[in-house]
């Protein structure tokens, strides 16, 4: 038994802080073993601010009580997984990367016969039709080949699509401009009422998939790696893992494009890429 005054007791864990993080811990692991998605090494404060978004949706006053609902319901699991998975994309995202990719990147890969590229957590396509656009300009798309991989099937759907919101276009024709875009971004597109949907061509040498970054593997050989902006959300464990998935996949001297946010430095293979422009977080594996 424990004494009397244990929760008093100096470094003794606060009971309800303890409660919520094994309350947690037995819903990630739950997900899991259920449905497959494995999200135990997401950052914790991070998983926590959307378990808690959704069980406030749902008017819950507990993550056990989010735990019964999402482990009986499939629809709950499939909105659970929109909460947790942050879907934060536009078209040519930081400019100045794009630009930097025209000019420092492009002319390597026009020394292959062949390009594959992999753009991991693609979200709802944004970057994935913008780098088809910038391939097509500098003549190298018809010898291309992207794969857009997400962990959502229905993201992978909305990508597939290649429709966005007329709302936005304004925005991006300026991000297209920014990143050196040398023709009228309108062309790429039919504009509708409500939306606009990219002409079929440019989703050509595209293949759309479910990957899942923290259970599945390499499926390829790639020259470049886009993933921006989603090791953030992963502990460091979870960021080892996925380092060591982009470093098998990477050609020698292929190229892996992270967030403003992320780095190469203190993973193991820091020592194994160069920065080709460490303001733009581009780097080329050497060894």
């Amino acid at each position: 038994m424990f004494p009397q005054n244990f929760l008093d007791l100096p470094g003794t864990p606060d009971p309800e802080n303890e409660r919520e993080r094994i309350e947690i811990e037995l819903l990630l692991e739950g997900i899991y073993r259920l449905y497959g998605f494995d999200f135990r090494d997401y950052s914790y404060n991070s998983i926590r601010r959307r378990l808690w978004h959704r069980a406030h949706a749902l008017k819950l006053k507990s993550i056990s009580a989010l735990q019964e609902k999402v482990l009986h319901s499939d629809k709950e699991m499939h909105l659970l997984v929109n909460d947790i998975i942050i879907n934060v994309t536009e078209m040519f995202r930081d400019p100045a990367l794009f630009l930097t990719f025209r000019t420092k990147v492009v002319p390597l890969l026009r020394t292959y016969p062949f390009i594959r590229i992999w753009h991991a957590g693609c979200s709802t396509g944004e970057e994935v039709f913008s780098m088809a656009i910038l391939l097509h300009e500098e003549g190298l798309y018809s010898k291309t080949r992207i794969y857009a991989t997400d962990i959502s099937e229905n993201i992978i759907n909305q990508a597939r699509e290649g429709s966005f919101s007329i709302r936005r276009m304004q925005e991006y024709t300026r991000n297209y401009q920014l990143a050196g875009g040398t023709g009228a971004f309108s062309q790429y597109y039919t504009a509708s009422r409500e939306t606009v949907t990219f002409h079929p061509f440019l989703k050509e040498n595209i293949v759309f998939a479910q990957h899942n970054l923290v259970t599945d593997r390499s499926f390829n050989e790639f020259h470049v790696i886009f993933c921006r902006n989603v090791l953030i959300y992963f502990n460091k464990k979870l960021q080892d893992h996925v380092h060591d998935l982009f470093y098998e996949s990477l050609t020698r001297f292929g190229v892996l494009a992270l967030g403003n946010r992320e780095s190469i430095n203190f993973s193991k293979h820091a020592d194994s890429y160069e920065a080709m422009d460490p303001r733009e977080k581009l780097y080329r594996k050497v060894k």
